[in-house]
């Protein structure tokens, strides 16, 4: 008893010298603690394109594994130069007047005249920001992959990541009509960004059509293996570790105790989610399927990982792990569906971004009172006419101007070939001829 009162009086000293320590840190302390958050976050998020890259070359066949990483590579470097062009300022060009359309459009320029102030360095917040908007584009990568050629496929990013997304996420992060009117509530984006590269995937997959051989006349659906599923888990695992960034960050403070306490608790609620979801997938293929379906397993922990991102914060960690769960479900149901509406998605990013993206997004009033169904509804909604609209558009458009799909014998012979040159894997494709 005695040792247990001594424990007891030692944390409390804890606690109160921490509560005067936090009543005493400077606004310097708090700037470079903030500004720490937004750097280190943003780089994890940013190892989440090579998450994207691992896992889309290891679930494409061998002969488009080069394409793909030329893909993912060049998504990240478009959206860098656009966000900078145009996309930061059109999310919070007019974040001082709300309940606006979208911002400025004007290249972004750091304004650190009031750093303490602002409490964060300026270019650490385009930072941050400016991945998200690279994964939101690397989503598309996947869905189209295997017949979409490279340069309408860079255009259409480019389009995206300066236009499209910037000026849906300024509805509700610059302060915008959803954000002041419905109090829609998306704490780091299952909607803004993960529904947007969804509803833009399912779009460019519609317009695409299905690869070559993915559906016989007959009805019959063909199983078109990866290159390396091995690797497809290696990319799930970055993607796991880079969601701790992505959820983590949009605290956007480091600056206090509880700040601190919240990005903690973030972590676990994400962590638990994404485990949650991979074990429903599994139990459900256990007994609804012949096998464990080892793809549908990764897009499981996706799944999850993408239903907590709207609120991350407030529910406690069984309801994480409820709403995880309920991602790993859409993932088992929405799969088939996809493929018995012959809508061919080479990764499964719709079912794991789009479908899974809306849940999250819906299911926030559960945890948070501050939000209501028809304020998620309603942001729900105006997201999808407006990306999936425009992005139905372009893809047609580019379709029936420059041509989006490789020809018959370059599908055949693999995009390496025809659009890259050189195979990912030369020892395996001796009989592959490249182009000239």
């Amino acid at each position: 008893m005695v040792a247990l009162s001594i424990k007891g009086v030692a944390a409390q000293e804890v606690v109160e010298t921490a509560v005067t320590a936090q009543a005493s840190m400077s606004p310097e302390t708090t700037f470079i603690f903030n500004t720490l958050l937004f750097l280190i976050m943003g780089m994890v998020v940013m190892f989440m394109a090579a998450g994207f890259c691992m896992l889309e070359a290891g679930l494409v066949r061998s002969k488009n594994a080069a394409t793909i990483c030329l893909k993912n590579i060049t998504i990240f470097a478009i959206a860098s130069v656009m966000v900078w062009l145009v996309g930061y300022n059109l999310i919070y060009g007019n974040v001082d007047t709300p309940g606006g359309w979208m911002g400025t459009l004007s290249p972004w320029k750091a304004d650190d005249t009031d750093p303490l102030g602002l409490g964060y360095a300026a270019g650490s917040d385009w930072f941050f920001q400016m991945v998200f908007v690279a994964t939101a584009a690397s989503i598309v990568s996947g869905t189209v992959a295997e017949r979409v050629r490279l340069w309408p496929f860079f255009l259409f990013t480019a389009i995206l990541t300066g236009f499209i997304y910037p000026i849906q996420a300024s509805w509700e992060w610059g302060a915008g009509w959803l954000d002041s009117e419905y109090g829609f509530s998306d704490f780091a984006g299952s909607t803004l960004v993960h529904a947007t590269g969804g509803w833009a995937a399912l779009a460019g997959a519609i317009a695409l059509g299905p690869r070559r051989g993915k559906y016989s006349s007959n009805g019959v659906i063909n199983k078109l293996h990866g290159s390396s599923m091995p690797l497809a888990t290696l990319g799930v695992f970055i993607l796991w570790l880079g969601w701790f960034g992505f959820n983590g960050g949009s605290q956007l403070a480091l600056g206090s105790i509880d700040d601190s306490i919240s990005v903690s608790n973030i972590f676990i609620n994400t962590n638990m989610a994404a485990a949650f979801g991979v074990i429903t997938v599994v139990v459900l293929c256990t007994f609804f399927a012949k096998k464990i379906d080892l793809g549908m397993a990764l897009n499981g922990a996706i799944g999850g990982l993408v239903a907590i991102t709207a609120e991350p914060l407030a529910p406690a960690i069984w309801q994480a792990a409820v709403i995880g769960a309920c991602g790993g479900g859409v993932i088992f149901i929405l799969t088939p569906l996809l493929e018995a509406a012959r809508i061919d998605d080479v990764v499964g990013a719709i079912p794991a971004h789009l479908g899974c993206g809306i849940l999250g997004t819906m299911v926030v009033p559960w945890t948070n009172a501050d939000a209501t169904f028809v304020g998620q509804g309603v942001g729900v909604i105006a997201n999808a006419g407006f990306v999936f609209g425009i992005s139905l558009v372009l893809w047609f458009f580019l379709r029936f101007t420059i041509g989006i799909r490789a020809s018959a014998t370059e599908e055949d012979e693999g995009l390496d070939a025809s659009e890259v040159g050189a195979p990912a894997y030369p020892d395996f494709m001796g009989s592959v001829k490249l182009a000239e």
